[in-house]
């Protein structure tokens, strides 16, 4: 799982207990967490001033801190990270869910298309939260070429063929008219620079060649790359992940602000932000988890987001996941995703 978190070591059992209960209590309540809550919650006959210096500890470690309007504390991010490394006892499901899933999973359609769609919309249904899952990934996702024709009024047509045989169409718009002799150099020389290489790897070299175009490129080049990294961005933002339950995060509190929605309704809209960080977890073994800032993703900090990857025939072909508050009911979540992306494996290996 994502980050290290402060060590166990320098934290003893009781400061332990008290974090716990007071993650389990914020993430139930919402609220900030005082010491009489945490007295009834841990049921250990301590004194409040010794309850407060453990949360002083608590606080001095970076594992919560205390809002300016209440006394009580909240958990920080290197808190959850402890809580879900060390202190969170998952249950399993119960046959009843996991036979639920499989049904549910088994009648969402012919196509494997529709069964991803039904994945997410049963993550979301299941959580009260967002769920998302990436489409399948093909072998040879890779650059085979690229051609541009000469339209009207600053218009060029780019054609962008991968090595699956998957031709993307587009109208881009230019600064000034470019000749056909123009457009045939622009797409001989990103022909000869990226062929055969993976979309995900050009448009991470057509970016870094930008940032250099001024310098060792000519106008015509540095419009090549800029067009194509127009292609190459719109060829994997199309339908490469499917979310569902997006509003279900309306009902949390902190994610109710309207700034924050916009941004992350934006991002759902967008998908590509997201679909770089489930990609991440492509190579990984079982449920990974991020919170908050750990994504690196600056509008998902009041998020978690709890991935596994699936696997069709041992191959890991896909990632899904769920998207909510930081303060979601992990030990719920956690088994629900895992068992989710297995029995999703299986049921796609069937089609």
């Amino acid at each position: 799982m994502a980050n290290k978190s402060v060590s166990d070591s320098v934290v003893n059992e009781r400061a332990q207990h008290f974090l716990k209960a007071l993650i389990e209590r914020y993430i139930r309540d919402g609220q900030p967490v005082g010491s009489r809550t945490l007295a009834k919650d841990t049921g250990l006959d301590l004194s409040p001033a010794t309850i407060r210096n453990v949360m002083a500890d608590l606080e001095d470690l970076g594992l919560v801190s205390s809002p300016h309007t209440s006394a009580g504390r909240v958990p920080t991010i290197t808190g959850y990270r402890m809580f879900i490394d060390s202190l969170l006892t998952v249950q399993n499901l119960n046959n009843q869910e996991v036979e639920r899933i499989r049904k549910e999973l088994m009648v969402g359609g012919e196509e494997s298309s529709d069964v991803l769609k039904s994945a997410s919309k049963l993550l979301s249904g299941v959580t009260h939260m967002a769920g998302v899952v990436t489409l399948i990934r093909k072998d040879k996702n890779n650059f085979r070429q690229i051609e541009f024709l000469p339209l009207s009024d600053r218009r060029v047509l780019a054609i962008l063929v991968t090595e699956d045989g998957e031709v993307h169409n587009r109208i881009l718009h230019t600064h000034r008219d470019f000749t056909r002799a123009e457009l045939d150099q622009a797409a001989n020389f990103l022909n000869k620079s990226f062929a055969g290489y993976e979309m995900q790897l050009v448009r991470q070299r057509v970016l870094q060649q930008l940032n250099d175009a001024r310098d060792h490129f000519d106008q015509v080049m540095t419009q090549a790359l800029t067009m194509a990294g127009e292609m190459v961005n719109a060829s994997e933002t199309k339908e490469d992940c499917v979310i569902a339950g997006q509003t279900n995060l309306m009902e949390f509190a902190e994610l109710s602000g309207l700034e924050q929605l916009r941004k992350l309704f934006d991002a759902f809209t967008e998908k590509r932000e997201i679909l770089h960080l489930l990609d991440q977890f492509l190579d990984a073994e079982g449920v990974q988890i991020f919170i908050g800032e750990e994504s690196g993703y600056q509008l998902l900090n009041g998020c978690s987001v709890v991935t596994a990857p699936y696997q069709v025939n041992e191959e890991v072909v896909g990632v899904l996941g769920v998207i909510g508050p930081t303060r979601m009911n992990y030990e719920r979540v956690i088994p629900v995703v895992d068992i989710t992306a297995k029995i999703l494996g299986a049921v796609l290996k069937k089609h």
